[in-house]
């Protein structure tokens, strides 16, 4: 059988074929799997504003998945940060801010192309990293145990061999021809080949992350990317990197596969509670604030609930009003108890305290 050099099935005709990969266990499994994701996607189409979840799910997403490459921050922080009131922000903060972007950068693409092609994951790092590096070309990467510093695989080390995998892997990601298996088995396929490629110097665990979202966009089993799966590898991550390292070393696919599986799964019906949690607190806000103030209107629910941490300028261009009566909307809502205004630096912001609990719990 054909192989590269690191001894991995980076080529389509070297993965297992659909049938091997599709178990009686794990085929038990994905209705399942697809029923909790399906009623996200449905429930999530229930709010009038998708930019509220994609904006508020979006950051929690970069928020966790900075936070399994040990990049910590915090809700505080990270809303602060989208108010740009002080020119001074925590390095882990800007990192989050910088996932947010690529997350909507690859959201952009993929939404306009259909496709997720190599083109597109370099503009996805390059936004993320800031940096024109690409795919690696210098050899030396490797992954070690962060117990025991051992090394324990060592991706494709040769520029040609990581442009030719990537080829190979983006083929596999576009062209259902090449695989009939289920679309949430290719994806935990596409996280191992991604991950073992490991083709850049920096940035490859959210960068995987933001693909498997974006894939799941691309195959319509969502609408927008909401599916934060970084928080479930948190919990168990000990046990994602060692079912990974035993694909690699033994071809043990299943336990992978039911182990990508439950991640969907769980956090699918995590996720809809939350998106629950929020309606009910927005239709809460919508009925209280239209029957006592003549200024309500759906743009200000929206803003509200858009920005955790809202300002000014944030209901000023939203509502397409003056300063002066942004102003008034946000210390009127502040002293009847629906925001909660805050300073930093020189200017105020406003917190929307019921929802910023529902993420900071």
């Amino acid at each position: 059988m054909e192989k590269f050099s690191s001894n991995i099935p980076w080529k389509v005709s070297l993965l297992p074929p659909a049938a091997e990969l599709e178990t009686r266990t794990v085929l038990k499994k994905l209705p399942g799997v697809h029923r909790a994701l399906a009623e996200m996607k449905g429930i999530a189409g229930t709010i009038p504003n998708q930019a509220i979840l994609l904006n508020t799910l979006g950051l929690q997403e970069a928020k966790d998945s900075s936070a399994v490459e040990n990049i910590i921050t915090t809700h505080d922080e990270l809303f602060k940060a989208e108010l740009n009131l002080s020119g001074s922000l925590p390095g882990a903060a800007k990192e989050v801010q910088r996932y947010v972007a690529a997350l909507k950068k690859g959201f952009a693409l993929v939404s306009k192309n259909g496709l997720l092609t190599a083109n597109h994951i370099l503009q996805i790092q390059v936004t993320l990293e800031e940096n024109q590096a690409g795919f690696r070309k210098v050899p030396g990467t490797v992954l070690k145990n962060a117990r025991t510093g051992k090394v324990v695989f060592t991706p494709p080390q040769n520029h040609s061999e990581i442009v030719k995998a990537m080829s190979n892997l983006v083929n596999y990601i576009n062209d259902d021809s090449l695989s009939d298996a289920d679309p949430l088995v290719k994806m935990a396929v596409i996280h191992f080949q991604f991950e073992s490629i490991h083709p850049f110097f920096d940035g490859n665990g959210r960068t995987g992350r933001i693909i498997n979202i974006l894939y799941l966009v691309q195959k319509s089993l969502l609408n927008i990317p909401i599916l934060y799966l970084s928080r479930y590898i948190i919990q168990h991550k000990a046990e994602y990197y060692r079912l990974l390292q035993n694909v690699r070393q033994k071809s043990e696919w299943e336990p992978w596969l039911l182990f990508m599986l439950e991640g969907i799964q769980k956090t699918s019906v995590e996720t809809t509670g939350l998106i629950l949690e929020i309606r009910k607190l927005m239709m809460d806000y919508k009925l209280r604030i239209r029957e006592n103030y003549k200024f309500y209107s759906q743009e200000l629910i929206n803003n509200l609930f858009r920005h955790p941490y809202t300002k000014i300028e944030f209901l000023k261009n939203d509502l397409n009003v003056s300063r002066l009566t942004a102003s008034s909307y946000l210390t009127r809502l502040s002293e009847d108890g629906f925001l909660t205004k805050k300073k930093l630096g020189v200017g105020n912001y406003y917190i929307n305290t019921p929802l910023f609990a529902l993420f900071d719990r």
